[in-house]
């Protein structure tokens, strides 16, 4: 290819990347279902996007170094905390039974549906046990399950990736020569070798962190720079020493990071972010050109077969399986059972091994890409299509009413926290005086644990089952910065009581973000009303406000809470509740 061949190839993945990414958040849809499509079109409509012309030997590689970032950011926002007693377990089992039970499933019957040699047919199945963040994580955004069916369905994907990964290079190796047999115990052995050079360099890249980021104390773009660099390097290395070990160390490197004390995580890192959007639609967008319609033709029907047999029968048995005895409702386990797509290490892996086998002459190894991208697309579509549906009618979809958490701890905050009880929503409270918090005890309101920010600055952090944050601290500075920090970990808008109009505060002057209430109701001025006898009063919007009342909140008929902000007021329906802060009524 000719140099300016070359720069439009690039040019135009990066613009497809883009525009399907933007596009798909614009019509909330996973990007996936996007960028298949575009990558697949572009493939077969121009010469010049195809990776192997434009990169050559090296695409496999960088696929390599990319998903290894990919899953390093998965890592992150892995919180062991949260992986604890039945939960835990049931991660563990859907592993273990997810490898065995698709491998051997798909194993069995790819080489009647494909006319593939049982080696083929092998890879196929060791390739279609991954599932993957990347596509598991925005369809949970979109479906919006329970807090335990998202960490069980998180976790699963994220650590199924290095774990097929792995899997992978012993089968290709397997395959590869005519001599090995994959079911002799020598794999085994081959696969605890790869999971300890993996562990060995998850290890080295901790301390590396741990020197960049502890030690050295970089800021958000020095550390970002360090985190990437550290990555690339640890799954280098790996991969030097066994193939595909990279992602295991990349994974590790991220769930250690995200859970061992004194780690100075940048709280935010919109960059990092940013760039692993971009190497999923890269990658998604340039493996899907090497994929021709010729190529999809013989293995279209068979490929639908097998999706209805991994949908309809692998996944709920798996389900059903590893979720015996693991506490959970029968809709939530049905909708573990509904819940499978696969994603860029399926695609990645495929692309990486297909041609190699093919070279070397392999029966049916030539459609082992093709059924790959095929089972990719017609999984997330129909996930996609049918998740939130299905999640509606197994009864596993979190309520729409608002879950507040207010944070502060003097008298007018725990009887506002009091008053939104009352009002039907569950609250949660936060305080870090000890005194505050008791005082949050003895009203009754639920406490939450733990250090606010500490939680709130984990890059990957999700204050679970809140909603909306209404920080009221009687601190202006600490409001304003954690406004900032926390905006992003939490499902709903973040707001911050009003500062002082005089105050000359460091933070809380000169930040935006959304302020409670207007400019007259700032935080001295409801403390100093409440302290001369004013009280929150709820009551019907169909009732006239009282005199000398102020308009707090509406909370709507069906549970959602709006408060009254600097930005404007809420208009409530007749069937809503109204929040108001008044004089006290005189009894008649």
């Amino acid at each position: 290819m000719t140099e300016d061949q070359i720069l439009l190839g690039i040019a135009l993945t990066v613009a497809l990347a883009a525009c399907s990414q933007i596009l798909a958040g614009k019509l909330r849809v996973p990007a996936l279902l996007l960028l298949l499509p575009a990558g697949f079109v572009a493939g077969a409509l121009t010469d010049v996007i195809h990776p192997n012309d434009l990169l050559g030997s090296e695409f496999s590689a960088l696929v390599s170094l990319s998903v290894a970032v990919i899953l390093y950011d998965a890592g992150l926002g892995l919180d062991l905390r949260r992986l604890t007693g039945l939960t835990r377990g049931t991660v563990g089992r859907l592993l273990v039974a997810g490898v065995l039970v698709t491998f051997l499933a798909v194993g069995a019957v790819a080489p009647a549906l494909f006319g593939m040699a049982p080696a083929s047919a092998a890879m196929v199945g060791v390739i279609l046990v991954v599932s993957g963040p990347t596509v598991v994580g925005p369809l949970l955004e979109y479906v919006r399950p329970t807090d335990k069916l998202r960490r069980i369905l998180v976790w699963e994907g994220t650590l199924i990736d290095p774990i097929g990964g792995i899997l992978g290079a012993l089968v290709f190796h397997a395959v590869s020569n005519a001599d090995s047999d994959i079911g002799r115990g020598r794999q085994l052995g081959q696969f605890a070798i790869s999971m300890g050079v993996g562990l060995a360099g998850g290890a080295a890249g901790v301390a590396l962190l741990w020197l960049t980021l502890r030690v050295l104390r970089l800021g958000e773009t020095l550390g970002t720079i360090a985190q990437l660099a550290v990555v690339i390097i640890v799954s280098a290395g790996c991969d030097v020493v066994r193939d595909d070990t990279g992602l295991i160390a990349a994974t590790v490197t991220g769930l250690a990071v995200a859970n061992l004390p004194g780690f100075d995580m940048p709280a935010r890192r919109p960059f990092f972010e940013t760039l692993v959007q971009l190497i999923i639609g890269l990658l998604f967008v340039s493996i899907s050109s090497t994929v021709t319609p010729a190529s999809l033709t013989p293995v279209l029907l068979p490929s639908l077969l097998l999706i209805a047999l991994l949908v309809l029968v692998v996944r709920p048995l798996i389900a059903f399986v590893s979720t015996r005895k693991a506490g959970l409702s029968l809709g939530e386990r049905g909708f573990i059972g509904w819940m499978a797509p696969r994603g860029i290490v399926a695609a990645s892996t495929a692309s990486a091994f297909a041609s190699d086998l093919s070279d070397q002459g392999l029966p049916g190894a030539a459609k082992i890409l093709p059924v790959t991208f095929l089972v990719i697309v017609g999984t997330v579509l129909l996930y996609a299509l049918t998740a939130a549906p299905m999640a509606r009618r197994l009864g596993v979809v979190r309520p729409s009413r608002s879950r507040p958490l207010l944070v502060g701890g003097d008298r007018w905050v725990v009887d506002m926290g009091k008053a939104l009880r009352s009002a039907g929503l569950e609250v949660l409270m936060w305080a870090g005086d000890e005194d505050e918090r008791e005082r949050i005890r003895q009203a009754g309101l639920e406490l939450a644990q733990g250090e606010l920010l500490a939680t709130a600055t984990n890059p990957r952090a999700r204050l679970e089952g809140v909603t909306t944050v209404f920080l009221c601290t009687d601190d202006d500075d600490f409001n304003a910065l954690a406004s900032v920090v926390v905006e992003g970990n939490v499902e709903g808008p973040v707001y911050r009581v009003g500062p002082a109009h005089e105050g000359h505060g460091v933070v809380a002057p000169y930040t935006g973000g959304d302020v409670l209430f207007g400019a007259r109701l700032v935080r001295h001025v409801l403390a100093e009303r409440y302290r001369q006898g004013a009280r929150y009063l709820v009551q019907p919007a169909s009732r006239p406000v009282p005199a000398d009342s102020e308009t707090l909140f509406v909370v709507r008929a069906d549970g959602r809470l709006r408060p009254v902000t600097e930005g404007g007021t809420v208009s409530p329906a007749a069937d809503d509740l109204l929040v108001l802060l008044g004089p006290v009524p005189r009894p008649r």
